[in-house]
């Protein structure tokens, strides 16, 4: 890889100016969820610990170039500092006087957190202008937001032009797990694609089927593979005016050797609710007044087989209705195979997306991972196999 981490850049005495996703849950001016948080613990210890001093450069919602006071990054303050462990001064703008009032303030030890530098129209403009301002702050910038990293803003791409840079801990560790599972991947290779649409993921699908050598396709999408090919499926959720697409896709990964597997038996049920009245039947063989709601135990069977049969799984979506008793069944099993598999080192496990993590976390499996992305689009784009800005700028 063409990119620095920490290790190979001099921090001792530097300010360094690190980009972070912090972007965390709020309610009633609380942070419900210090995931985000948690995860940059690791880059600002190291910082700290090698004689820098960290300044957080962050995101909070979408104020849209404006200053909106409930998009304030001064709401994480708290959470920060207790996650973190240290004092942590708040700078109420991200650039000019201000900001640099607040690095001065910090010792050494404390953290520098400035203020959403989306309340500055030229941030997601990626104007140079903005960039040059942040660069003026430091003397190192470091990138640990790979949530981020899809977007070519001010802070995540255009910064990295004018700094010497580097990825920090969390950064690094996408990087390497992604390029572990699709970049130069122990194979064979399989991907698990759920989710309910084909048109949302239709770059991912064409990327996929010429990079692994299975591809599990679950969700609402897989009905309208199952439609493709002739099969009917009662009132299921199913793009029907998407099937020629969807035969383009089956053809395609014929030509490149892909197996794609759909659902060969599904649980259908009458009503879309927990614990409705439900049956297994075979995939082809939906009532007419049904639905498809999960897949059966004779796919997830199918699907342990070819888990077992593979070196690296990467997962983005769930393989039914997850969300609703008892239609995350195969979800569930499925996600627990690839745990264990990947707990007796038979398996490198790559997940990603908030569907994906959500449903992970509820099978109990996401601990035992090779890794979990928390990034969204960032992770989908890469998937995808396009170029993401934030980590292009980080070569060379």
């Amino acid at each position: 890889m063409g990119w620095n981490t920490l290790d190979d850049v001099a921090l001792a005495g530097k300010t360094v100016l690190c980009r972070v996703d912090i972007n965390v849950p709020m309610e009633a001016g609380r942070v419900t969820d210090t995931t985000r948080i948690d995860k940059i613990k690791p880059t600002v210890e190291d910082i700290i610990a090698r004689g820098g001093k960290v300044v957080l450069l962050a995101h909070f919602d979408r104020p849209k170039g404006k200053v909106v006071p409930e998009m304030s990054l001064g709401q994480v303050h708290a959470a920060l500092t207790a996650a973190l462990g240290r004092r942590v001064v708040f700078g109420a703008d991200c650039i000019g006087a201000t900001a640099r009032a607040a690095i001065a303030a910090a010792g050494q030890g404390d953290v520098v957190l400035l203020e959403n530098t989306r309340f500055h129209a030229g941030e997601e403009k990626n104007d140079p202008a903005l960039a040059a301002e942040l660069a003026a702050l430091g003397d190192v910038f470091v990138n640990d937001a790979f949530s981020a990293a899809h977007r070519a803003h001010a802070s995540t791409e255009g910064i990295a032009r004018l700094l010497p840079k580097a990825a920090g801990r969390l950064m690094e560790a996408e990087l390497k797990a992604l390029e572990a599972a699709l970049g130069n991947p122990v194979r064979p290779v399989v991907a698990v694609v759920g989710g309910a649409k084909v048109s949302t993921k239709l770059d991912l699908l064409g990327n996929l089927v010429g990079k692994v050598d299975h591809l599990v396709i679950g969700g609402g999408m897989a009905n309208t593979f199952l439609v493709a090919q002739g099969v009917e499926v009662g009132k299921s959720l199913a793009e029907r005016d998407m099937a020629g697409t969807a035969r383009e896709i089956l053809a395609k990964a014929k030509a490149a050797g892909c197996s794609i597997h759909l659902p060969v038996d599904v649980v259908v049920a009458r009503e879309f609710k927990a614990g409705a009245a439900n049956e297994t039947v075979a995939a082809g063989a939906c009532p007419a007044d049904a639905m498809i709601l999960d897949a059966g135990p004779q796919t997830v069977a199918a699907l342990t087989a070819v888990f077992e049969s593979c070196r690296t799984l990467i997962w983005n979506g769930p393989l039914g209705a997850f969300e609703i008793a008892p239609f995350n069944a195969a979800t569930d099993a499925a996600a627990q195979v690839a745990a264990s598999l990947t707990k007796a080192g038979k398996l490198v496990s790559v997940a990603g997306g908030g569907d994906t993590v959500a449903a992970l976390n509820q099978a109990g499996a996401a601990a035992e991972f090779t890794f979990i992305s928390t990034a969204g689009g960032a992770f989908l784009e890469w998937m995808e196999g396009k170029v993401l800005p934030g980590v292009a700028a980080l070569n060379g």
